[in-house]
Parts: C-alpha cells; sequence; structure tokens
C-alpha cells in the first residue's frame, strides 16, 4: 500500500523500567560495600538469572520494552542499583532523586522484589558490568521523540462489571495467575480459561474445574522465564462436540526434539514452540481423556513473541473455505532486537513474523502432519521457495486475532520501541516489520531505540499499515479485544481494546475501519457496581496485565493475572 498515512492523535512518553526482576533460585558469592564480582562464577550465573527474568524486557545493546542494561552499572551506584531492584516503588515514594525522576519521565513503577537476597542481585549486576556500554548511533539523535503528540480522547462510554470468579492461584505473587485467554467451545455452551503455567479450566457457575494440566502429558514442557511462554493457546474444532479435536501450543526447552522450523546454526535458539492436536474421547466429559500428535515445532531466538494465538474463524460454517481451517499467531521471537533481522525478512520463505492458515487435518505439508489450503496466497503462487502456510506477514508480535461478524479479521500487535497496531488482516499483505512500526519507518540496522517518519521514497515500497494505532504515550503493550455487535449492550458497533501495562480500555468505531485509513482510538471507563474505578486500583497492583473474553452468549468479560479475577463486562452506565 504505496501511500503515506495521516497519524492518529495520540502523545508520546517513553517506557522504562531501569532493571528487570531476578530470583533466589541459586546464589552468588559474597562481596561486601558497593564491589562488584567480578569471577567467572558470579558472571555466569549473572547471565542465568538475566536470561530468564530480564531479557524479556531488555535488550543488552538495544533499546526492548525497557532500557538496554550494559554499562548501567557506569551509570548509577552499586547500593542505589540494588535498592530500585529490591523496591522500586517504595525509593520512588520516599522521595529519592533519581528515583522520582525517571517515575516522572517513564511513567510506570517497576514490582517490588522483597524476595531477593542481595547475593542474588549482586550476580545480575556482576554480569551487567562485564558488558561493555553501547555506543550511541547518530540515528538515535535523528529519530521522534513524540511521534503521535495528540491525546486518545475520552468517551462518554462507562462499562459496568461484575466480579464472576477468581482463577485458582498458580504461584505467588506479583502475578497469582498468568491467565491470559478466555474462550467457548463452539456449539457447546462451555467456556475455558488459560493459565500460562499449564492449566486449562472449565467457567460455570463461578465455579472453575481443571479441564487440562498440560504439564502432565509432555515431560520436556517449561514456562519459565515466562512473557508468554509456557501453555500458549487453546482452540476448539468448530465441530468439537462431534470429533473431539482441539488444538493447544506449549513451550519446551531448546534442542527437546528436531523442529520441523529450525533457525539456521549462527543463531542461538532459547525454546521451541509446539502445537498439538488432542483427540477427546468424550467431548461432553469434565476433564480431558485423549491422545494427541505434534502437527508442527518451532524454533525461538527468545521467549518472547512466540506461537501468540490460535483461533479458527468463526463465521465459517460448514461447506465455506473457511470452515475448520486454523489460524495461528506467530510473532519474531525476539530476533530482530537480539541482532538477527534476517529471521523476518525476506518475504513468504520463513515461518516467523507471520499469520499461518492450516488445514490442521489434512496431510499436504512437508512434515505431513497438516494440510495447507489451496487458496492461500503463498501455495498459490506455486513457488517451492516460499511457505505455504504463510496467510499474511510482518508482524512483531500478532498478539491476538479475531473476526467481526461481516468478516473483518484484526490482528493486534505488540509494538517494539513506540508504537502499538490494530491490524485489518488481508491475506498475502505485508505488514512491515522490521521495516516499519506503524506507520513510522525502522532503521534496525543502525538502531533500534527510535523510529523515523516516512519520506517519499518509503512510500514507494508496499507495505500495509494498521487500522489503528496508538503510541507509549497512551500505552505500552496492545491487549486485543472484540467485535461488539451494533445491538450490544457494551460499546455497541465498535472493535474495543486495551493496554495490557496500565489497563487503559480504547475503541475504534467499526465503521472507521478501512485499510490506509487509520481510524479514531477513542477511551472508555469502567464501573464495579455502579462505582468508577480502574484496572489498576480494582487489581492493587503496578500492572494490570489486562486480557479480554468472551462466552458462547456472547457476553464480554475482562480479566488480570495480578489477582485472577474475571469480571463480566453487564452494560453501560450514564456518566
Amino acid at each position: 500500500m504505496p501511500a503515506q498515512l495521516p497519524h492518529m492523535p495520540l502523545r508520546k512518553y517513553r517506557l522504562l523500567a531501569l532493571v528487570a526482576a531476578a530470583c533466589y533460585l541459586l546464589a552468588c558469592q559474597q562481596h561486601s560495600g558497593s564491589e562488584i564480582a567480578s569471577d567467572p562464577h558470579s558472571i555466569r550465573r549473572g547471565q542465568y538469572y538475566y536470561d530468564l527474568y530480564c531479557s524479556s524486557c531488555h535488550s543488552l545493546n538495544n533499546q526492548s520494552i525497557g532500557p538496554a542494561l550494559a554499562g548501567i552499572t557506569g551509570k548509577e551506584g552499586t547500593e542505589w542499583l540494588k535498592s530500585f531492584i529490591r523496591d522500586a516503588p517504595a525509593l520512588i515514594d520516599s522521595g529519592d532523586k533519581r528515583a522520582k525522576a525517571l517515575f516522572a519521565s517513564y511513567r510506570q513503577y517497576m514490582p517490588a522484589f522483597p524476595m531477593l537476597q542481595d547475593s542474588n542481585i549482586d550476580c545480575i549486576l556482576a554480569y551487567l558490568n562485564a558488558q561493555p556500554a553501547p555506543t550511541v548511533a547518530i540515528a538515535d539523535t535523528l529519530g521522534l521523540t513524540d511521534p503521535i503528540p495528540d491525546s486518545i480522547p475520552l468517551s462518554d462510554h462507562v462499562v459496568d462489571l461484575q466480579l464472576v470468579t477468581q482463577i485458582p492461584a498458580s504461584g505467588d505473587a506479583p502475578l497469582m495467575t498468568r491467565i491470559t485467554k478466555m474462550d467457548c467451545a463452539a456449539n457447546t455452551g462451555r467456556t475455558f480459561m488459560l493459565d500460562l503455567r499449564g492449566k486449562l479450566y472449565e467457567m460455570s457457575s463461578g465455579k472453575n474445574t481443571l479441564y487440562l494440566d498440560i504439564a502432565t502429558y509432555f515431560p520436556k514442557y517449561i514456562d519459565v522465564p515466562g512473557l508468554a511462554t509456557g501453555f500458549g493457546s487453546f482452540a476448539f474444532h468448530p465441530d468439537f462436540e462431534h470429533n473431539g479435536l482441539l488444538y493447544t501450543t506449549h513451550t519446551e526447552a531448546a534442542g527437546s526434539a528436531p523442529a520441523d522450523f529450525a533457525l539456521w546454526d549462527s543463531i542461538p535458539v532459547k525454546l521451541q514452540w509446539i502445537l498439538d492436536e488432542w483427540t477427546v474421547k468424550d467431548p461432553a466429559a469434565k476433564t480431558l481423556n485423549g491422545s494427541h500428535r505434534e502437527l508442527m515445532r518451532i524454533e525461538m531466538v527468545t521467549q518472547i513473541h512466540g506461537v501468540q494465538d490460535l483461533e479458527f474463524n468463526p463465521n465459517a460454517h460448514p461447506g465455506d473455505p473457511d470452515y475448520g481451517l486454523l489460524y495461528i499467531g506467530i510473532g519474531d521471537g525476539g530476533s530482530v532486537e537480539s541482532g538477527f533481522p534476517e529471521v523476518s525478512l525476506n518475504g513468504g520463505n520463513k515461518i516467523w513474523s507471520s499469520i499461518l492458515r492450516i488445514d490442521p487435518t489434512g496431510r499436504d505439508s512437508k512434515n505431513g502432519q497438516y494440510g495447507i489450503p489451496e487458496d492461500n496466497p503463498w501455495a498459490a503462487d506455486r513457488d517451492p521457495q516460499t511457505l505455504g502456510e504463510i496467510y499474511a506477514r510482518g508482524f512483531r508480535n500478532p498478539h491476538r486475532l479475531t473476526w467481526s461478524a461481516d468478516g473483518k479479521m484484526v490482528a493486534s500487535c505488540i509494538g517494539h520501541h513506540m508504537i502499538e497496531e490494530v491490524n485489518l488482516i488481508e491475506p498475502g499483505q505485508d505488514y512491515g516489520w522490521p521495516e516499519r512500526e506503524g506507520t513510522f519507518k525502522m532503521r534496525y540496522s543502525e538502531t533500534m531505540t527510535t523510529i523515523f517518519p516516512l519520506d517519499p521514497a518509503d512510500t514507494l515500497v508496499t507495505y500495509t499499515y494498521p487500522v489503528a494505532q496508538f503510541d507509549h504515550g497512551e500505552g505500552f503493550a496492545i491487549s486485543g479485544g472484540y467485535f461488539s455487535p451494533s445491538d450490544s449492550k457494551v460499546l455497541p458497533g465498535t472493535y474495543f481494546f486495551g493496554d495490557i501495562v496500565n489497563g487503559r480500555l480504547f475503541y475504534i468505531n467499526q465503521n472507521e475501519i478501512k485499510q490506509g485509513y487509520p481510524a479514531t482510538v477513542h477511551e472508555w471507563r469502567i464501573a464495579v457496581n455502579g462505582q468508577p474505578t480502574t484496572l489498576l486500583k480494582l487489581t492493587g497492583a503496578d500492572r494490570a496485565d489486562l486480557r479480554f473474553g468472551k462466552d458462547c452468549d456472547g457476553t464480554f468479560y475482562l480479566f488480570s493475572k495480578a489477582d485472577g479475577k474475571v469480571y463480566r463486562m453487564t452494560g453501560e452506565m450514564p456518566l
């Protein structure tokens, strides 16, 4: 789509969390005072902690969700860094000038970690201290600091919520659960909730029954280091009540088995994502009893941006070309910000950064475990150098997929440094990553810490741009939602979504969703039992971890990892 697109009204603050979390599983050598360990043992342990708990939000040399951390020990004192890691909110609230300046600039708390021992923090600092500080690229000084200056307008929509249930805790604070997806098993009236730590629950009358514990079936299953690793997604076949077919994804350690889509030898592998098909013996049973088979296995550079969502088109009926075809969102695996942009580049010949469309009951794929629809764009080209599984490509992180009643398919896509996107998905289109972020240009070979405006020459390159976008002045990671029908009691005639981190809630009007013309984003609010509130207030956490769900009756829900509470959207209330 060779057109320079207009910007939407939004404003910008950059995200920063100075240092990420660590854990107390292993101990470093103790060092006194402000000394930073330099022995190989401490550095190795520090790298372990960094890879496991820091790298999901931080890169060493490039801006990611948080800042680059190489060289941080040369900028801040050791004791101050320890205090900030241990309890950043307390340090900010105490009036510490440096902590307050960070919060004022970046508008986000890093959670407290009172469980950490000093020796564990010493490990992280030892590893970071051993990394040379990155040089500042000239391009960094030329990029945009405020790509979308205007603010999101506040609408008069206030949605009343009712607490329905609380999913059983699967861990300790700050994340009591890792619930991320709620969905209906088609034609059954049964609604399910997924916890990334390995559990799938059936939700009924406020009660939660364990339907599947995936870890009991896969000895190599892992759900660390978090950030979407674990039991990733699920989708019931639209004819599940008769054929008993269920599809799931999960993660295993690198090298667990040969991969169908393997990274080349020069690129490190963090873990593998696996797609499985289950044949359930009794589809009406309250717990899963059946067999499974592996459809595909994909290697990833890091733990972020893996296999993000599984969905069947809810509008397709038996006899329709799309009926029974499985859509799969696959991110770039953190490859670009880790210095391996080639994983995501070069058209339809790589599985990463794409949305797949497969026939899970077919057998004409290269590994013979699934089918490739003939009308897929890169199957129809008859080119052996492209992958027929790919439906659309050019995504950093296609987080959630959904359809409108009139057939529009959208993907909410989590951005890198500044821009969060809603994309209208059309077959064969390239949505630009890593050459683009939203309607802006990336210069990834020079810098990952900023973006740039398009110039006339850039408009000659055919990319498809978002139908809606917001920058990091409004939120930091988009949480995909749903299309609300025009006769709905909740946000009628909109596509609604929100921000995972701060819990703000947004929508665009469905009649404004047009390829090439970004729609205006509006904000909506919530109340509980008639009392206005916010997600951060409801959870009592510094991070909302917002997600949306829908049951078999079409009722909408929102929920949070922080406390595992699930709220039904009951209707709107006057201001």
